[in-house]
């Protein structure tokens, strides 16, 4: 008989709290989540079970958890035991709740975390070899997006140091080898800066190396994440890839056939995207149960009325047309930084606020980002490259109907990258080409003099220069505030209990076409 020279890695990412199969905005449920997910890993001695980071945060179940939390073993830690994980790897949103969280995440959650380009935290490893039942020495590391230093706070990165994912992920893929690994696995959480099908650049940046990492090392299975995107059976330059979409939508199931070494065969591998089932793993069910019904109260408490509702649009139509959503989170912001000038992104789906009656869930699940606001001090020239990142948005098809630009589009939507102000009226004018779109810019009444500085507020990720705009990273930082947006948003709401929301037009957009006004 042949020996078995295969294994099967389960492999998830991104999960961002969605731990269960619950939709948080109406409370139904769907097949979806860890919890639906878990049942169908595949689980023998020839198997791993691997998830690539950004998986403490980013629902409102998690918010609730970490705002009401007072003692006792960490929830999300309990749930990847249960659910088997044998490695892990860090994600920039896994750093969102400090060090001592990720500590003692890492310290109860059964998996051990590699991460190779962190250092400083406690639990974390550089490089693991694991043998197999069937004698295959999987050699495995992990690395995350440098980019986590610039989106992070710096107080929630003292005493650690996050150094360059490629340099790391080199330096691991030599050792491995050196340890004398059959096979060797990259978990990375991060993505591409080529399109993994045609090569044509899609990012100018560093934040994304998967393709470098393809292209220069020699790993036999990169598995990524942090885009959000499914790509399965991919093969860059004799690495087999992947990546899984966010939230527990499914899992990908990576099969791996590794040959005698005498018989001088490359390794082959086959990854395919597995949907979430329809049925909860009851072990992590019987866990998180007790958690979901003390949130769902949590959330569902009422906290202030607006004065009309808040309704979300399809991301064109807000775009254009403007939305009252924006202008209450830039009201909001304005409020807590007394800055000139607010600005703010929305969500690729927005929840909005339907009722006028506000309740915590419509908080959380309409602002689902943990940012935290900065003030910057800003002047013409850079409102004027930040408007024009926002006019890029918009594209005129050959009929001159508006639509939205593939730079917002590909490889994932952005809609998040698109940009509302308060404070300043602006307008813009697509039969120009891109980047000569904004044609005013006025600040109180007046156009605004080039030689003004004015006082900005946005979120911290902005801040960073991330998403397209670079100039925010080189502005002078005036203040910032360490409460988190969501949490300012409630704290405005009860403060006011009745609230009147802001209805400028803060924007115009000028078309061949017809005029629309914001």
């Amino acid at each position: 008989m042949v020996p078995d020279r295969s294994f099967t890695i389960s492999f998830t990412s991104d999960i961002h709290g969605y731990f269960s199969n619950l939709d948080y905005a109406s409370g139904k449920e769907l097949n979806s989540g860890l919890c639906n997910c878990a049942g169908l890993f595949v689980r023998n001695e020839n198997a791993l079970i691997i998830d690539g980071g950004d998986t403490l945060q980013g629902s409102p179940f998690t918010y609730c958890y970490h705002q009401t939390r007072s003692t006792g073993t960490y929830l999300p830690a309990q749930v990847m035991k249960a659910a088997g994980y044998h490695f892990l790897t860090l994600g920039n949103h896994d750093f969102d709740y400090g060090i001592p969280q990720i500590e003692e995440y890492l310290e109860t959650c059964g998996a051990r975390c590699l991460c190779a380009n962190v250092k400083g935290i406690r639990g974390v490893e550089k490089t693991a070899l694991v043998t197999l039942k069937n004698g295959i020495r999987v050699g495995l590391t992990g690395v995350t997006s440098h980019y986590v230093t610039h989106w992070e706070p710096q107080e929630k990165l003292a005493g650690i140091t996050v150094t360059d994912a490629f340099e790391a992920a080199s330096s691991a893929f030599d050792e491995l080898k050196e340890a004398g690994a059959d096979v060797t696995v990259c978990i990375y959480h991060g993505g591409f800066e080529r399109d993994v099908a045609t090569g044509k650049v899609i990012l100018h940046t560093d934040e994304n190396q998967g393709w470098r990492i393809c292209q220069e090392l020699g790993y036999d299975v990169l598995l990524t994440g942090h885009q959000h995107l499914k790509i399965e059976s991919a093969d860059l330059f004799g690495t087999h890839t992947c990546q899984v979409p966010d939230k527990g939508s499914g899992f990908l199931r990576v099969d791996v056939q590794v040959p005698t070494p005498e018989k001088g065969e490359k390794i082959s591998a086959v990854s395919r995207f597995i949907p979430a089932g329809e049925t909860r793993d009851e072990t992590l069910w019987r866990l998180l149960a007790p958690y979901e019904e003390r949130a769902a109260h949590w959330l569902d408490r009422p906290v202030g009325h607006l004065d009309v509702p808040l309704l979300p649009e399809d991301p064109l139509s807000m775009a254009l047309h403007g939305t009252l959503i924006a202008n209450f989170f830039n009201q909001v912001q304005l409020e807590a930084t007394g800055a000139d000038v607010s600005v703010t992104g929305l969500a690729n789906v927005v929840t909005g606020f339907t009722r006028k009656s506000v309740s915590i869930r419509d908080v959380v699940s309409s602002y689902i980002f943990s940012n935290t606001l900065k003030v910057i001090e800003v002047d013409r020239r850079v409102l004027a490259a930040a408007l024009e990142r926002c006019a890029e948005y918009f594209m005129l098809d050959e009929k001159g109907k508006i639509g939205i630009s593939s730079a917002f589009l590909l490889p994932i939507p952005q809609h998040y990258n698109y940009d509302y102000f308060s404070g300043i009226e602006a307008v813009f004018d697509l039969t120009r080409p891109v980047g000569e779109r904004v044609i005013s810019i006025r600040f109180q009444g007046e156009e605004l003099d080039s030689s003004r500085k004015l006082t900005l507020c946005l979120n911290n990720y902005r801040a960073s220069g991330a998403g397209g705009y670079p100039l925010y990273a080189e502005c002078p930082l005036l203040s910032e505030k360490s409460k988190e947006i969501a949490e300012l948003i409630m704290d405005y709401i009860s403060s006011h209990r009745e609230i009147v929301v802001d209805q400028t037009k803060w924007l115009t957009v000028l078309s061949e076409r017809k005029e629309e006004t914001l």
